[in-house]
């Protein structure tokens, strides 16, 4: 079994959201009046980077265990995946999984106790998303649910764990928004992906309602999460930097209605379309929203 193979298995591309995601809301919850703000002395940024590295580890445990248990869609859908080709065996991935499960509960407890209970959580999440019995993959508004949460919600609440108590309401309406935006985003992966998903059972939102309908289902939640930003700073949910926040939430908006556009101007083109632009749009738009809401908020 080759390291590359590994490597292909671990999808180094996809961990950039989860580490620089954690880092940017802790860095939201040390700059937040809540609590009082913190500094950003040396401990702080060791705990950060440490959490950080937790979040991607464990990402690359979730994409291990869809690829083991996705090898019979992924022959068709993606070919190239390290199962399919043979340059990793199941056995070896299910090492490895086991492996980025483990290191990741063991950083979560270098960082404290909080988060390590929220990595608990996800890994049940990213496991029961792929894995039976629940392989909640196979209904599609199961999918996104299992999608939006740890990729989401759990993102922002994990991240401001390692810094601060989540008992406050700031850190859940800024998770809310993330979660209600990757609900419907997530769906973006999944039109190219229709005949594989058909050939094995499961019902992803293109497959129930079609291409055309489908797209209509998810433009609107790459836009009202966003607009959803402006009351909670007005009545003084999100206490950063006003100013910066109001342009984010406006360029937020109007990001997700070019993306929404993308998406409705030729659906069909999602279906034929590996890496459709939208995708790649709404994986900007996720990362300009994380930096957006971590200078918002060490601007004081």
């Amino acid at each position: 079994m080759s390291l590359r193979g590994y490597v292909k298995l671990a999808r180094p591309f996809t961990l950039l959201a989860p580490f620089f995601g954690f880092a940017c809301f802790a860095l939201v919850a040390a700059g937040s009046p809540v609590g009082g703000r913190l500094a950003l002395d040396g401990a702080l940024i060791v705990k950060i980077l440490l959490g950080a590295a937790a979040a991607a580890v464990l990402n690359m445990a979730s994409n291990s265990v869809n690829q083991i248990f996705d090898r019979e869609i992924d022959a068709i859908n993606k070919p190239e995946r390290p199962l399919v080709t043979g340059e990793v065996s199941r056995r070896g991935a299910w090492i490895a999984c086991v492996v980025f499960y483990l290191a990741a509960i063991g950083l979560s407890l270098l960082v404290n106790m909080r988060f390590f209970y929220i990595v608990l959580v996800t890994s049940f999440v990213t496991y029961a998303y792929s894995g039976p019995p629940f392989r909640t993959k196979r209904n599609g508004f199961l999918a996104n649910l299992t999608m939006a949460l740890p990729r989401g919600g759990l993102l922002v609440i994990a991240g401001w764990s390692a810094v601060k108590p989540i008992g406050y309401a700031e850190p859940w309406y800024i998770a809310a928004v993330f979660f209600l935006f990757i609900l419907g985003a997530s769906t973006t992966k999944d039109f190219a992906d229709m005949k594989g998903d058909e050939a094995h059972g499961c019902r992803t939102l293109p497959i129930i309602f079609g291409v055309r309908r489908a797209a209509w289902i998810i433009a609107p939640f790459f836009v009202l999460p966003f607009l959803g930003l402006f009351p909670g700073i007005l009545l003084g949910v999100l206490q950063g930097n006003t100013t910066p926040l109001l342009i984010l939430a406006g360029l937020l908006s109007l990001y997700g209605a070019f993306i929404a556009y993308l998406i409705l101007r030729r659906p069909e083109e999602m279906a034929t379309e590996s890496n459709h632009v939208s995708w790649k749009h709404m994986y900007l738009l996720m990362v300009l929203a994380q930096v957006g809401f971590a200078v918002s908020y060490q601007l004081g």
